[in-house]
């Protein structure tokens, strides 16, 4: 996740250019601090170009930042992807000429099947980015003939995967060109200025009118011009114009009164994000050493371990593979069963966590290669690694994780299906599962659609209380774990998780009128829950259950007191998606009892400490 800003602004405009970038860019740095750029269109017709790592007051503090004079700019807070953080590697890039600006968020999956194009073209690289490769596509349309706005289109028709771009060509230097795909890109209407940005917060200090881009839009934008088109046809924006009343800071959390709820609404796109990125990487090293493993041992913390047992349970159930998961801060104590030969996944949000760290650290030592699944591949965990995969989800806010979730099982779950064509299991249906992975953004899109008014209604009930049990089967336990984590984290209330054949040998002596219990129906094992929810309900729970739709029926419709009806979809999609009604629940309890859920007591984003 990076962040973007571009202004085209007339002689009437009493704005200076430094003062619009810095406004901009520093609203934007919570989507990328590794580094900062900006080109202006100077008055002699050419670029300045100014570029460094490290954060937003850091680069504008450069003297020649401050002088910055131009009606034309683009300007990029980056969250390195590709090509670690260094001056080279920030935004913009520029093509051979040097006349063609880029900024760009997201990734592009086919980036180095479309550099190696170039290449044959004589065109020279300066960067590792994948963004690069646009700036030289535009000028290979533009030698071709092509005008600058139909070079930019003929150069987009060929990317795939997420982007939101703002280009300047100095052929025509008084537009910004953008297009959307996935990654979010808003339009900002002023007087004698227009913007576009990743985020409306970069511009509401000079406008509150905006329009929302969609995926497939392309066009610009000049100082008094909006053009917008969608598969060659024109749209008109005008009815899309909004007003928007919210303050600067509302605004940064994307007009979401909390980070948390943000994050929870943006995981459509955190998935798409990171399915993107998982395709761009080459993993054939790490699934050789997985295939070769003696034993496969998943290490995380908190949220980090759900997902970790989750993917075990994958490993196990798909490919027939010896995969356990471990507490990072457990894993030294028993260690001394690793040996050589076994493989263990660091599996970490931020890639700085101290005990997923040090257990990584111990398996090496014991001869074991390491795997880090990690948000951040430039972190410690990353760099002291055998292997990599990085995420790219962007960097997540709140303390209470939600999108760390759901794309780390959705991670996991690809490095199975990958390893189950890698391996040819001949009873794993390896494209399904890839395509299945592939949709999950969209049905988290319908997720959030269907089941938030429900889930709000859940809380109200849940606020009263003072304890609750989640209940599943197989891979329902860890997406009940982490239901549970999230209600304890940010609403106070205590909540624990439970295979379901194991609530009465024991947890059910706590069962009584009206206490809560959540029961994960996947679609897998639902059969064998319906004793354990005519169990519960006979001691008087308030039945809560998380189905698809098309099967709420039997025991679910007769026993339950309310039911999250879940969109159809297949188990692979099931298993990342179930999480998020558990999310809101916990969200909208917090926030019912009073409480901030962005700031729960006694936590911290990163746990760096023993």
């Amino acid at each position: 996740m990076c962040g973007i800003i571009g202004f085209a602004k007339s002689g009437n405009a009493p704005l200076r250019c430094s003062d619009v970038l810095v406004e901009g860019l520093r609203k934007l740095e919570y989507r990328g601090y590794d580094s900062v750029g900006v080109a202006v269109v100077s008055k002699n017709g050419g670029f300045v170009i100014i570029k460094d790592v490290g954060s937003v007051d850091r680069v504008v503090k450069a003297p020649e930042f401050e002088v910055l004079d131009g009606s034309v700019a683009i300007g990029h807070t980056r969250w390195a992807t590709h090509g670690k953080p260094s001056k080279e590697n920030a935004h913009p890039h520029t093509d051979c000429s040097k006349r063609v600006a880029v900024v760009h968020n997201g990734i592009i999956e086919n980036y180095l099947e479309l550099k190696n194009v170039v290449l044959g073209e004589g065109h020279v690289f300066m960067s590792e980015t994948d963004t690069e490769v646009v700036a030289h596509l535009i000028e290979h349309f533009k030698k071709l003939g092509a005008k600058p706005f139909e070079a930019f289109k003929k150069a987009v028709a060929m990317l795939r995967g997420s982007y939101a771009l703002a280009v300047v060509d100095l052929d025509e230097p008084d537009r910004i060109f953008f297009a959307r795909s996935v990654s979010p890109l808003v339009i900002g209407l002023g007087n004698n200025i227009n913007f576009v940005s990743s985020d409306i917060t970069a511009f509401v200090k000079y406008t509150n009118r905006v329009v929302v881009l969609q995926d497939g839009e392309v066009g610009y934008v000049s100082s008094s011009e909006v053009y917008v088109e969608f598969n060659g046809r024109p749209v008109d924006v005008s009815s899309r114009i909004r007003l928007v009343e919210l303050d600067a800071q509302s605004i940064e959390k994307g007009g979401f009164p909390h980070y948390m709820t943000k994050e929870i609404f943006e995981q459509p796109y955190a998935l798409a994000q990171t399915f993107s990125a998982l395709q761009t990487q080459n993993i054939s090293d790490v699934l050789r050493v997985l295939e070769e493993a003696r034993k496969i041992y998943i290490v995380g913390a908190g949220t980090s371990y759900h997902a970790s047992l989750l993917g075990a349970i994958a490993f196990k159930r798909f490919l027939g593979l010896d995969a356990e998961a471990l507490i990072s801060s457990e894993f030294r104590v028993i260690s001394r069963a690793v040996k050589w030969g076994d493989v263990v996944i660091g599996v970490s949000q931020s890639g700085e966590t101290i005990d997923t760290l040090l257990a990584l650290r111990e398996a090496r030592e014991r001869g074991a290669k390491t795997v880090a699944l990690v948000n951040n591949q430039f972190s410690t965990i990353a760099r002291e690694s055998d292997y990599v995969i990085s995420m790219r989800a962007g960097p997540e806010i709140a303390v209470a994780a939600t999108k760390t979730f759901t794309t780390q099982v959705l991670s996991l779950l690809y490095i199975v299906a990958r390893l189950a064509e890698f391996t040819g299991a001949i009873d794993v249906d390896y494209k399904a599962l890839i395509q299945g992975l592939k949709m999950s953004h969209e049905v988290a899109q319908r997720v959030l659609e269907a089941c938030t008014e429900v889930c709000k209604a859940i809380a109200t009930r849940l606020a009263e209380k003072q304890s609750a049990y989640y209940l599943g089967r197989v891979f329902g336990v860890p997406i009940a774990m982490e239901g549970a984590l999230k209600l304890k984290e940010i609403a106070y209330i205590h909540a624990e998780a439970y295979p379901a054949g194991e609530s009465k040998h024991g947890p059910i002596a706590l069962v009584e009128e009206g206490f809560p219990v959540v029961f994960i129906y996947l679609g897998f094992l639902d059969e064998m829950l319906e004793s354990n929810v005519e169990e519960m309900k006979a001691r008087g729970a308030y039945v809560i259950a998380v189905a698809q739709g098309d099967t709420v029926l039997g025991s679910i419709a007769k026993y339950s007191n309310a039911v999250v009806k879940m969109p159809k979809a297949p188990l692979e999609v099931r298993l990342i998606t179930y999480v998020i009604p558990l999310q809101l629940i916990a969200y909208y309890t917090s926030v019912i009892k009073g409480l901030d859920p962005d700031k729960p007591r006694n936590l911290a984003k990163t746990v760096t400490v023993i």
